[in-house]
This record gives structure tokens, C-alpha cells and sequence, in this order.
């Protein structure tokens, strides 16, 4: 029987900081939320212990830790995360997922707290011949968020380096769906990322689904990635609290990465399939230009996860996308997430 922690969770009224939350609170831990909510969720945080306030303020730090000196460990899930947005507007990515969550380290190892879990980004990775990477592969950010990512990695490698810290980076591949209680899900208006866009089509929210890219070296020319449900995700992070010092021990390593994926690449119009037959008939869609920052994509071998984690996904592509159908359907209803 693990031993219950307190979990400091930056960014934890965002779609995936509020779905580890839950998945922390179920495992028997408890969840300290702190978001600023200028993207995050107030309906969220009403579930658990939370604090407004930027992630940079080291007077709400404080304040948290005289109120749960107990705390264990911070996994900070706080960042802007919108790849088109990162190319038009680097200096508030640079500033908001750089500049302070570097003061955020300074200060949490100021208080001793010297145990974070980091979410990172399978952006980060140079393109391979057969799109599949592990942890050992080359970096090579192609957006300002995707080099915010990389740079908070350095920041943390110098930190363990310099000052002893300790860090476990999760780099994140392409997380779908809702908590399966439907606590918790996705909540942008104007959706980004493809499962989003789809859902919108689907209901009439946009008139017709764009492809973006289409010429790229993949077996059907569209991009390839790895999707992971949100939960899976989550609970990878659970395991990352409870095993932190096993991992430390295991890798050898101050500031060990770990992949979390499915292993498994997936193109788009694979998914579009999958969605289509989820949703029971087909949607209109047309084909486009990739929009900057794009790439061709990549999946991940999860070995490490298995070994270090003694974690693998265990929700199917299909269940990711019924719950992201059943979550907007809740999300456009509030009175039935009450």
C-alpha cells in the first residue's frame, strides 16, 4: 500500500493538470492546485484545495507551504501550450513557461522542496527516418513552444547539476479524451489540436474539417503521432510520485526523461477514421497547407515507462475518442456536470 503524499500541481485547473489531480485524489493522495486561471478552469478548481496565483509569486508559494508543509513533491503542468500561438507570439512563451518556471525552481529549492515531476513534450525530437524516437533521440524544437519545453529541460538538468535537485521530465506525446468520470476535459472554444477540431466539426461549430499537410513522407502522406488518453497520462504521474525515488535510483540519473505514449503511431487520417466510425457517419473535410510550427510527427517506444513507471497505457484510441464526444456533450450542458 503506497504511503499518501500531498502533490503540489502547478497549472492544475488546466485540462491535463486537473485530470492528474483526480487521478492523484482517487489514489488516496491529495492534490494542492495553484493556476492562475487566466486559461484555467474556476469549475475545476472547486474540486480541490486550490490557490490562485501566478506560478512566478513566491508569496503564494509561501503560502501554501505554511498551509501544507507536508508537501512531497511539485509537478508542474503550468505552461501556454498552443504551437501556432508560440510562432506569432514567442515573447509571452519565452516569458510565461521560461522565465517563470525558472523562478518557480529557484523558489521551491529556496523552501527545500527539491522533487518535481516535469511535463514536458515530445515536440522537443528531431524528425527520424521511421518517426518512431525514444529518450536517448536528438532534440530539435521547431516552435517557440517546443524550445520553451527544451530550455525548461536544460533548466532542471543545471539545477540537479548545480544544486542537487532532483526532477523526473514526462515528455508528453499527444493526449485525448476526458477523465472517464467526466470530472474534468477539454475546455478551449476554439480548439487547436486535431480531436478538438473534429468534435467541432461534428457539431457544427466549424463547417468543415482541414487536413493540414498532406505531403508529408508518411505512409498515407498525412502526419503521424502517438495518442495517449488523458487518464493514462495521468496516472503515469501518479506512479511518477509514488516511485520518484525508485526512478532516481533506476535511471542513475538526477533528472531522468520518460516518454509516455502508447508506442504506437498513428496518421491522421487513421484517426479521422477511427473518429468517424466512433461518431457513427462521416464529416466534411477538406485539405490544406500544414500551418507553421507543424511537422511530420513521431511515436514513441515506451520502455522506459514499463520499467521505471511499471506503467502502460491501457486505454484504446477508440475510448479517447468517445470520451471527448461524451465530455463535449457535458461541456456544452453545464447543469450536467454539476
Amino acid at each position: 500500500m503506497t504511503k499518501p503524499q500531498t502533490i503540489l500541481v502547478t497549472g492544475g485547473a488546466g485540462y491535463i493538470g486537473s485530470t492528474i489531480c483526480s487521478a492523484l485524489q482517487d489514489a488516496g493522495h491529495t492534490p494542492i492546485m495553484w493556476d492562475s486561471l487566466i486559461t484555467g478552469q474556476e469549475t475545476f478548481a472547486r474540486r480541490h484545495k486550490f490557490y490562485q496565483g501566478d506560478i512566478a509569486s513566491k508569496e503564494v508559494l509561501a503560502a501554501i507551504l505554511q498551509d501544507h508543509p507536508e508537501i512531497q513533491a511539485t509537478i508542474h503542468c503550468a505552461a501556454r501550450i498552443i504551437v501556432p500561438e508560440s510562432m506569432t507570439e514567442p515573447c509571452l512563451y519565452y516569458s510565461e513557461n521560461v522565465s517563470k518556471s525558472l523562478v518557480l525552481f529557484e523558489n521551491l529549492r529556496q523552501f527545500g522542496k527539491n522533487r518535481i515531476v516535469f511535463s514536458s513534450s515530445a515536440s522537443v525530437y528531431a524528425q527520424t527516418a521511421t518517426f518512431s524516437v525514444d529518450e536517448t533521440g536528438t532534440r530539435d524544437p521547431k516552435s517557440p513552444y517546443a524550445r520553451t519545453k527544451a530550455m525548461m529541460e536544460d533548466i532542471l538538468m543545471d539545477f540537479a547539476q548545480a544544486y542537487g535537485t532532483t526532477s523526473i521530465i514526462l515528455r508528453y506525446f499527444n493526449p485525448i479524451g476526458a477523465d472517464p468520470k467526466f470530472r474534468t476535459g477539454p475546455f478551449v472554444a476554439d480548439p487547436s489540436h486535431l480531436l478538438g477540431r473534429l468534435v467541432a466539426t461534428a457539431a457544427g461549430k466549424i463547417p468543415s474539417f482541414t487536413l493540414t499537410g498532406c505531403d508529408w513522407p508518411t505512409r498515407d502522406g498525412s502526419g503521424i503521432r502517438d495518442y495517449i488518453h488523458v487518464w493514462d497520462l495521468a496516472m503515469a504521474h501518479v506512479k511518477a510520485v509514488e516511485l520518484f525515488d525508485d526512478v532516481i535510483h533506476a535511471s542513475q540519473d538526477r533528472c531522468p526523461i520518460i516518454n509516455l505514449g502508447t508506442g504506437k503511431g498513428v496518421t491522421v487520417k487513421e484517426f479521422i477514421a477511427a473518429f468517424e466510425e466512433v461518431l457513427g457517419r462521416s464529416i466534411s473535410k477538406t485539405e490544406g497547407s500544414p500551418r507553421p510550427g507543424d511537422n511530420a510527427g513521431c511515436y514513441t517506444t515506451a520502455k522506459r515507462a514499463l520499467d521505471w513507471l511499471t506503467w502502460h497505457p491501457s486505454l484504446s484510441l477508440q475510448q479517447g475518442i468517445a470520451d471527448a464526444l461524451e465530455w463535449h456533450r457535458l461541456w456544452t450542458n453545464p447543469k450536467n456536470l454539476l
